[in-house]
């Protein structure tokens, strides 16, 4: 790839007008840019990530890959699967047109309370940046733009437009900016995503970190884009933001060529901020420069299905075992939970995409165990608002799907069949988005046993609901003042009520008048089906007494995208219904009882000593089913660590603040986060950092160090599989300073890591690399304080094998 010289971009810049060059600057719609055809500039498409690549629509009729979600791959602690993890989006961008992803996320997991975590990596900023840095490589490898975010201390959603994060520069330093760092430099990436919330008084999009370190220090010669509406001040145009998105219109688009005019911003902060626009045009082929001889082809769909089905198997965390898997031959399976029919491949909000399949549990349980026979219990309601209707239950003039009819004063703009239950847009030219009145018809067959069926709709809109022609319901939805912006979109209000069948169908019409919220011309309506309203005792009952008559019973225990997704952070970490109960119902029945734990981030487990099994899966992408039989029948080892300390109890966890006190968080604990809190506290969590079992053991055989000409330290190690088959795990090296320093450090941080596989019996050796800045602190500059420190070894945090001295 050839880029433009810094002289070539700017002979460029100097051939627009101040009115084209401010144009430039905000985005053209939703999701793309303006083109300026006589510069040769065409559009740049940018799409959510960071688990699979929507596209520009949110279209059930353009599926996409569903991956497991950060913290499943972050769970593997691999760089190589990371890497590929990236190239899987990348090759999913081309194949969509995407010229931009909008990931990784790299935010940390400061507090388990973050509803949006399960988008993010880890509690540790080495681990997130290592990781992070792979993603980027593996996305852009494929000429596609990858965009870490969001920039900066961007931990938690509550009032994540107003709130104003307060952490010292020690900090900023060596955990939040630390995260971000490798990305950036080593990864190389092409975009940073300035966040919403403000940091120090100053919103990110308006922030002196925008050119301290990210431009001076670390040489980022990307592009800057806000989040989504992020951009609301021509402050924001004075600092190194570039884009502000979305369009047509943003804040800068009134005033700016005046205040240029005037000469309150210098014209040459304009020309920057295009240069670095037209930068990434032809980085990802969109600047007048052909591509051709490079260009990469998408990945075949079978090769990236099976890289989900692998990446999910990876990622489980084996939280405990008596024995009991891998399972041998059971000859009867009670597979019980809601989520083992309905299954929560992914979290909540802009990270949503549409896969063309999901195996569900039961099905990858069924073909894990074709001998076996599988009986299924709901068990517990999880569920919280509405679920989309299934596929297959609702047609269109006697082909599957829905009618869709836009409308504007009483005339139809257009009529299609949607394979889904609702619509999702984003898009200004989009006929919903030109219509005042969307209409859904169908005619709905359920599998129900009275005359009378519940449903539901949701959307921010005044509705009338027909069945038959004839009205059942009509009314308005709102949201609450309090609301994210957002809300309208990932999160509307709901209405339910209950249609008569007749035949055992319902001819159904929903009329909605849209009304737009605070994002522009998003919208989402849809029709679904609200929670079972049986009594939790009565199925719980059912499923114990599946689980008595079953050789082995298999729980899955899920949240659900009212508990965790962008938008609104976790009040609390217990499982949502009766799900604890459930699972201490079923244990009691049946020793021989496996949780599957279906969360993208940590829950309570306080029946973890009553099981004989525990598998933490994360939100495991598409191919939850198959990975999950995989794991169960031993085909694939469950060979992952916890990037993030699990609580025992939610008393006892050492960072829980997400609520801001009169619009202000403060981010009092410093740099003791994560692992380094829960140490500092002295409290055993439940399962600690790096913790994670497999199906096989492990030991540390030798360790040596060794000083590098550089001022790093190269460490040395030889692991055997001291078990019975081949397997993988994570070794890990922790630095510690004994109590002769003057600095405030953790009680231990992570300094490197590597993943491992060997067979039975096999030793291997490994270098793990300790650069200097390891050992380094920030005291207005990056400082190594002369002295001893200990290195430490081992498979967890708290699981050390052996220690050695590194005197510098």
């Amino acid at each position: 790839m050839i880029i433009p010289t810094e002289e070539q971009l700017y002979a460029s810049c100097e051939m627009l007008s101040l009115e084209e060059k401010v144009q430039l600057l905000t985005g053209r719609d939703s999701w793309s840019t303006w083109p300026m055809e006589r510069i040769g500039l065409q559009s740049i498409v940018m799409s959510d990530g960071p688990a699979g690549v929507r596209g520009d629509t949110w279209d059930e009729r353009s599926p996409s890959i569903n991956l497991p979600s950060p913290t499943a791959t972050a769970a593997a602690w691999d760089r190589r699967l990371m890497r590929r993890y990236g190239e899987t989006l990348g090759s999913e961008a081309v194949r969509k047109n995407v010229h931009v992803v909008l990931g990784p996320t790299i935010n940390l997991h400061r507090t388990p309370y973050g509803g949006r975590h399960f988008e993010a990596f880890s509690e540790d900023p080495l681990l997130t940046g290592a990781l992070a840095t792979e993603y980027v490589t593996g996305v852009q490898s494929f000429g596609v733009g990858a965009t870490v975010k969001h920039y900066i201390a961007n931990e938690s959603e509550t009032e994540r437009f107003t709130v104003d994060v307060r952490v010292d520069e020690k900090t900023l330093r060596e955990v939040y900016l630390l995260a971000f760092e490798e990305p950036v430099v080593r990864g190389g990436s092409w975009v940073v995503m300035s966040a919403y919330n403000s940091v120090n008084g100053a919103s990110a999009s308006e922030n002196a970190l925008l050119e301290t370190p990210l431009n001076s220090e670390w040489k980022f010669d990307g592009l800057v884009v806000s989040d989504w509406t992020a951009v609301r001040s021509l402050e924001s145009a004075r600092v190194p933001q570039d884009l502000a998105m979305p369009g047509p219109r943003s804040a800068w688009s009134d005033g700016l060529v005046d205040a240029v005019r005037s000469g309150a911003i210098d014209e040459a902060v304009i020309d920057r901020k295009v240069v670095r626009l037209l930068r990434l045009a032809a980085r990802v082929g969109a600047l007048n420069v052909d591509h051709a001889d490079e260009a990469r082809h998408p990945l075949p769909e079978d090769e990236l299905r099976a890289f989900a089905r692998e990446t999910a198997t990876a990622g489980t965390v084996l939280l405990k075992n008596d024995g009991i898997l891998p399972m041998t031959a059971p000859a009867s399976i009670a597979l019980i939970g809601e989520g083992a029919l309905i299954a929560r491949t992914q979290g909540g909000g802009s990270a949503t995409v549409i896969p063309s399949a999901v195996v569900t549990p039961l099905q990858g349980v069924q073909a894990a165990f074709p001998d076996a026979s599988v009986a299924w219990a709901q068990g517990a309601v999880v569920q919280r608002g509405l679920a989309d209707l299934a596929y297959g239950t609702y047609s269109s003039g006697g082909s599957p799907g829905m009618t869709v009819r836009y409308y504007s004063s009483g005339t139809l703009l257009a009529e299609e069949v949607r394979r889904a239950s609702g619509i999702v847009s984003f898009d200004a030219n989009a006929f919903a988005a030109r219509s005042d009145l969307i209409e859904f018809t169908l005619t709905y067959s359920p599998d129900a046993a009275s005359d009378r069926v519940a449903l539901g709709i949701a959307g921010l809109c005044d509705y009338e609901v027909l069945v038959a022609g004839s009205e059942i319901a009509r009314g308005e939805l709102r949201l609450d003042a309090a609301d994210d912006p957002a809300a309208a979109v990932l999160h509307p209000p709901t209405a339910t009520f209950e249609a008569p069948l007749e035949n055992g169908k319902i001819d159904l019409t929903v009329r909605f008048t849209p009304k737009l919220g605070e994002m522009g011309v998003a919208m989402s309506f849809r029709i679904g089906t609200p929670p079972s309203d049986r009594p939790s005792g009565e199925l719980i009952a059912e499923a114990v007494a599946a689980a008595r008559a079953a050789d082995v019973a298999v729980v899955i225990v899920s949240t659900s995208s009212e508990v965790e997704s962008e938008g609104f952070d976790r009040d609390s970490l217990a499982l949502p219904g009766a799900q604890d109960e459930l699972v201490r119902a079923v244990a009691a029945a049946n020793p021989r009882t496996v949780v599957v734990v279906n969360a993208g981030a940590p829950v309570t487990l306080p029946w973890r000593h009553d099981v004989a099994a525990i598998l933490s899966m994360w939100f495991p992408g598409q191919e939850f089913g198959n990975a999950l039989g995989d794991v169960l029948v031993g085909a694939g080892e469950p060979r992952g660590r916890l990037p993030m300390s699990w609580p025992d109890s939610e008393d006892d966890i050492p960072v829980s603040t997400v609520t801001p006190t009169e619009g202000v968080l403060n981010y009092a604990e410093g740099i003791h986060v994560g692992y380094r809190a829960w140490m500092r506290s002295g409290v055993e969590p439940a399962f600690p950092f790096g913790f994670g079992l497999g199906y096989t053991t492990w030991a540390i055989e030798t360790v040596e160090c060794v000083a590098e000409e550089d001022g790093s330290t190269r460490l040395n190690v030889r692991v055997r599989n001291s078990g019975r088959r081949g397997g993988s795990t994570v070794v890990q090296a922790y630095l510690r300073r004994d109590s002769d320093s003057r600095v405030d450090r953790p009680v231990q941080w992570l300094a490197g890591f590597d993943a491992v596989s060997a067979e039975a019996g096999e030793s291997v050796d490994l270098a793990v690399e300790i650069p200097r800045r390891r050992f380094a602190h920030w005291d207005g500059a990056w400082s190594v304080e002369p002295g001893v420190f200990t290195l430490l070894v081992g498979f967890s945090s708290t699981d050390i094998s052996s220690e050695v001295e590194v005197a510098l």
